[in-house]
């Protein structure tokens, strides 16, 4: 029984994520910046790493001229530095150096430029939480894990937590899966074999296009599968199973058949 649960399971490519990340839309909302981080520790070297988002795509949006200011009351932490290009629109900020204490930082990002074309300057403030304050990763969940827990290669996939396809593989986990006992067992077990791997999947896909839409092109047919299970009643086993032996067996119709 959990030999087919964890069938279920693999193509939905759901855990928490380990590091901090928060998106914050320009003033004018032309671009969202999103800015991801490992837990930082106060006079420690740390970087963190800004991503341009074109909202309406939510793609990453290539060529932007920008510049970073991280402060603390009145004191600077990193730049100002000049206005730079990031070719890639993603953009390593290193090697910062939070020497004022725990609690919250501000980074002001601003934008005049877009693919070699300047535009008003726009600006954006992300809080950077440094030291005990910051949120920790959630431990794997024993129960049905709660709603709104992240989605980390999917999230990567599809570019934003929101995309109606993360949606669907958070609702059917949270609402189906973890809805039966054998289910809620096995993502306890689950996610600690996938917190081990997924990181580096998602980086991979943030730092390489290509390998991202390779990633998004294979998981795209399993999403829209699990339409399949909204036909389970929350709760019961033998329904769960049963319609997730369908989906399973509807997966490897799919997938065997791709030369």
């Amino acid at each position: 029984m959990r030999a087919a649960l964890a069938l279920l399971l693999v193509p939905m490519l759901l855990a928490p994520a380990h590091a901090a990340s928060d998106t914050v839309p320009t003033t004018k909302g032309t671009l969202d910046v999103r800015a991801t981080y490992d837990a930082i520790a106060p006079g420690e070297e740390a970087s963190i790493r800004l991503d341009f988002v074109n909202p309406a795509t939510q793609e990453i949006q290539v060529h932007i001229d920008y510049a970073v200011h991280i402060h603390r009351d009145g004191q600077d932490v990193f730049g100002p530095i000049p206005r730079t290009h990031t070719t890639e629109g993603t953009v390593n900020i290193a090697p910062i150096f939070f020497d004022y204490g725990e609690g919250e930082y501000a980074m002001d990002v601003t934008v005049d430029g877009i693919l070699f074309n300047p535009i008003p300057e726009e600006a954006a403030s992300i809080p950077i939480v440094v030291g005990a304050a910051e949120a920790q990763p959630p431990e794997a969940p024993a129960d049905p894990p709660s709603n709104g827990g992240g989605c980390l290669i999917a999230t990567a996939a599809y570019g934003t937590e929101m995309a109606p396809q993360v949606q669907k593989l958070r609702e059917v986990r949270d609402n189906v899966v973890a809805s039966t006992g054998s289910g809620s067992a096995f993502l306890a077990g689950f996610n600690d074999i996938y917190y081990s791997f997924s990181p580096g999947i998602a980086d991979l896909q943030r730092e390489h296009p290509v390998f991202r839409d390779v990633v998004r092109a294979a998981i795209t047919p399993m999403v829209y599968s699990l339409s399949i299970m909204d036909r389970a009643d929350p709760g019961s086993e033998a329904g769960v199973l049963g319609y997730g032996a369908s989906l399973i067996a509807l997966n490897l119709a799919v997938y065997g058949g791709i030369p």
